[in-house]
């Protein structure tokens, strides 16, 4: 116990230092717009990744052309650095993390954009701004159930936001825009396999409070998390935006459940 607890400190302090250090590194290179913005949360996210013990392997890649949009399944917190430490990304929040202690303060540095979902008209100016962030080359993380699962089950999506892909192709002057999944699965804590019980440990989800939680996790030991990338997709203007959506929701709910039975 005494053990754990000294970990938490060395990581609680990791974190901290860390962050001092690039948070002047982010925000110059963001007023510039230099390109290394878009790398600087990856090597956020991978020392993060080092010292929580989460070993991540990839299965497949992200389509290589812009403009793109991942859509992504969510189950805990930790998603953000398993998926930021792959490779440089923006995600796409909704607008209360923006003022939550910290992560909130995060969020922003690694340029997330934030979406007020019970506002139709708001929602309709992020779908602008997340076309607009495609066209200059970003690739957005959408996690479109709209909230975290159990961790044993993918929830139905929202298709509003998949349409910033088709906004984008058409302000961007590109012919197509990139759709993709990319699934997220913890299959091993301390050496053994998750199960339905170690996913459902590990998932953030309900009305339990967000520190506790964070703590439980990192005194759960090393763990392994799998990120596989499905199938590319192109929208162009024609493409049925609800219909792709319900595609990319099926492709996950089989990819997803071949991951949890140990199919990787």
């Amino acid at each position: 116990m005494v053990e754990r607890y000294a970990r938490l400190t060395i990581v609680g302090f990791v974190i901290i230092a860390l962050t001092l250090v690039l948070i002047p590194v982010q925000l110059v290179t963001t007023w510039l717009k230099l390109p290394v913005r878009r790398a600087v949360p990856m090597w956020w996210h991978r020392v993060m990744r080092f010292f929580l013990r989460v070993e991540v392997r990839v299965e497949g890649e992200a389509m290589p052309t812009r403009p793109l949009l991942l859509i992504a399944n969510h189950q805990n917190w930790l998603d953000i650095v398993v998926l930021g430490s792959v490779m440089p990304l923006c995600f796409i929040a909704k607008s209360e993390v923006r003022g939550w202690p910290g992560f909130g303060w995060l969020a922003r540095l690694q340029r997330t954009v934030f979406v007020a979902r019970d506002r139709r008209s708001a929602t309709g100016a992020s779908v602008g701004e997340i076309a607009e962030r495609m066209t200059q080359g970003d690739v957005m993380v959408l996690f479109a159930e709209g909230t975290t699962s159990d961790g044993n089950r993918i929830l139905p999506f929202r298709s509003s936001l998949i349409g910033a892909a088709q906004q984008a192709e058409r302000t961007g002057h590109v012919d197509v825009a990139g759709v993709q999944i990319v699934t997220v699965n913890y299959a091993k804590i301390r050496g053994g396999a998750a199960g339905r019980a170690g996913r459902k440990a590990l998932a953030w989800y309900g009305d339990l409070d967000l520190m506790p939680h964070i703590l439980s996790v990192l005194m759960m030991g090393p763990m392994v998390a799998y990120v596989r990338f499905g199938q590319a997709r192109r929208m162009d203007p024609t493409t049925d935006r609800k219909a792709l959506t319900r595609n990319c929701y099926e492709e996950m709910q089989t990819c997803f459940a071949d991951m949890a039975a140990g199919k990787v």
